[in-house]
C-alpha cells in the first residue's frame, strides 16, 4: 500500500534528469578506455621502428591485450555482481591508467607485451560495468539511445584525439603517447569516485525519476539483490547453454574484429601498405572514426524511435545491429582501388557499419537473466574480445608479405558471419527467465 502511494505521488510530480549526466559520466569514460587501448597503434610505426620489431612480433603486441582482457571477462562480470560500480570502477580505471603510463618507458618487445597484457586485464571489467550502470538508471525505452552514446565515445574521442596523439608523438616521442593518456585516466578515476552513485543515493534524484526507471524496466534496486550472491557454476552453465546468448556472442566476436582492425593495424595500414606520411595518416585515420561515432549515435537514436512507434525490442534491436554488419563488409572494396580518397571512404562505410551495430550490448541488458548481468556480460565480452586477440595475429601472418588484400578480405568474411548470428541463433528477443 505504501509503495502505491509513493508510485502515485511520484507521477504527479516532473523526474529529475540525473540519469542523463550518468550518460554523460559513461561517455568520457569511455574515451578514456579507447585512448588506452588504441595508443599502442598510434605509437606502433615509430616504436617499432625504434625497437627493430617485426609484423609478426608487432602483432603479438597488439594481440597482448586481448588475452588477459578476454582472460578476466568472466571474473570481472563476477565482481560486477558484487562490487559497487563507484569503487570497482575508481580501482580499474587507477591501475590501468598507471599500466599506461609504464609503457611510455617500455624498451623492449617483452616489456611492451607484459603492460598491454597487465592494461588488458585491468580493463576488463569496464564494459560489464557500463552494462551494469545502463541497466540500472535507464528504463527500456532509452536503453538504447544510453548505449549509443557512451559507446560513441569509443569513437569520438578517437576520431578528434588521434591527430593530437600523431602530433604529440611528432613533437616529443611515442614515449609521450602513454604518458599523456595515461596521467588523463588517473585523473578520472579519482573524479568518478567523488561523483558517482547509485540512483537512490545520488543528489537531486527525485522519486519521480526512480519509479520512471523502475516502471519502464530499470533494475533500481539490483546491488541489493546480487551483492551477497555467491559464484556458482551452474549459473556460468546457464549463460553458456542458451542458443539467444550464443548469437549475441558470436556477433559480438565478428563485430569486435571490425573493431580492433581499426584499434591496431589501420595506422599501419596507412603507413606501410599505403604509403602515406604519420601527420597525414593520422588525419585521415580520425575519418573512419567520426563515420563510426555518426553511426553509433544513428543507431541508439534510431532504436529507440522504432521502439516508441510500437516495434518489437527485438526487431528495433537487431535491425541496426545486422544492417550495420552487413555494411561492413563494404570494407573489402577498398581491396580494389588505389586512390587514397576511395581507401578511406571505403574503410570509414565499414566503420560507420560497425558503430551502427555497436548497441549489442542492449541485448546483453535485455536477454539477460536479472541476478546474472554482470555474468552474462562478462561472457559476452570474453567471447566478443577473444577477436581482440585473433585479429591483430592472424592480420600479423596475413599482412606479413607486400599485400594488405588478405587481411582486409578476412575482416569482411567475418562482418558477413556475424549478420548471419543475429539472423538464425538470437531468435525472439525477450529476457531468460530462471
Amino acid at each position: 500500500m505504501q509503495a502505491h502511494t509513493l508510485s502515485a505521488q511520484a507521477s504527479l510530480v516532473t523526474p529529475s534528469r540525473k540519469r542523463f549526466f550518468i550518460m554523460v559520466l559513461l561517455f568520457i569514460t569511455v574515451v578514456i578506455n579507447y585512448l588506452d587501448r588504441s595508443n599502442l597503434s598510434i605509437a606502433a610505426p615509430a616504436l617499432t621502428s625504434e625497437l627493430g620489431i617485426d609484423p609478426i612480433h608487432v602483432g603479438l603486441i597488439f594481440s597482448a591485450f586481448g588475452w588477459t582482457y578476454a582472460a578476466m571477462q568472466i571474473p570481472g562480470g563476477w565482481l560486477v555482481d558484487r562490487v559497487p560500480p563507484r569503487i570497482l570502477y575508481s580501482v580499474a580505471l587507477l591501475l590501468w591508467s598507471v599500466a599506461t603510463v609504464m609503457l611510455g618507458f617500455a624498451a623492449s618487445f617483452i616489456a611492451l607485451f607484459v603492460l598491454r597484457m597487465a592494461v588488458g586485464a585491468l580493463e576488463a571489467p569496464a564494459y560489464p560495468i557500463n552494462s551494469r550502470v545502463v541497466t540500472t538508471w535507464f528504463p527500456e525505452r532509452e536503453r538504447a539511445t544510453a548505449i549509443g552514446f557512451y559507446t560513441s565515445g569509443q569513437f569520438v574521442g578517437l576520431a578528434f584525439l588521434t591527430p593530437v596523439l600523431a602530433w604529440l608523438q611528432h613533437a616529443f616521442g611515442w614515449h609521450m603517447v602513454f604518458v599523456a593518456t595515461g596521467a588523463v585516466g588517473i585523473l578520472w578515476a579519482v573524479i568518478w569516485y567523488a561523483v558517482y552513485r547509485e540512483p537512490r543515493d545520488f543528489k537531486g534524484v527525485n522519486a519521480a525519476e526512480i519509479e520512471l526507471i523502475r516502471e519502464g524496466g530499470g533494475l533500481v534496486d539490483i546491488q541489493a539483490d546480487t551483492a551477497k550472491a555467491k559464484f556458482s557454476w551452474a549459473d556460468l552453465g546457464i549463460v553458456l547453454t542458451q542458443r539467444k546468448l550464443w548469437g549475441i556472442y558470436l556477433g559480438q566476436f565478428c563485430l569486435n574484429s571490425t573493431l580492433w582492425f581499426f584499434l591496431t593495424w589501420f595506422p599501419t595500414y596507412l603507413v606501410k601498405y599505403r604509403g602515406m606520411d604519420f601527420i597525414k595518416s593520422g588525419l585521415l585515420a580520425s575519418l573512419p572514426f567520426l563515420a563510426a561515432f555518426v553511426g553509433v549515435l544513428c543507431s541508439g537514436f534510431f532504436s529507440d524511435w522504432l521502439i516508441r512507434r510500437g516495434s518489437t525490442v527485438g526487431f528495433a534491436r537487431k535491425l541496426p545491429i545486422i544492417g550495420g554488419l552487413l555494411i561492413s563488409t563494404a570494407i573489402i572494396g577498398a581491396n580494389f582501388v588505389e586512390s587514397t580518397p576511395l581507401v578511406i571512404a571505403f574503410l570509414a562505410l565499414a566503420f560507420f557499419g560497425n558503430g551502427l551495430a555497436s548497441i549489442t550490448w542492449s541485448l546483453v541488458s535485455t536477454l539477460a537473466p536479472a541476478r546474472l548481468l554482470g555474468l552474462t556480460g562478462g561472457v559476452f565480452n570474453f567471447i566478443g574480445n577473444l577477436a581482440a586477440i585473433a585479429t591483430p595475429i592472424v592480420i600479423g601472418f596475413l599482412a606479413s608479405g607486400d599485400s594488405f588484400a588478405p587481411a582486409i578480405t578476412y575482416i569482411a568474411v567475418l562482418a558477413l558471419i556475424g549478420a548471419l548470428s543475429y539472423i538464425l541463433l538470437v531468435g525472439k528477443v525477450e529476457r531468460i527467465e530462471l
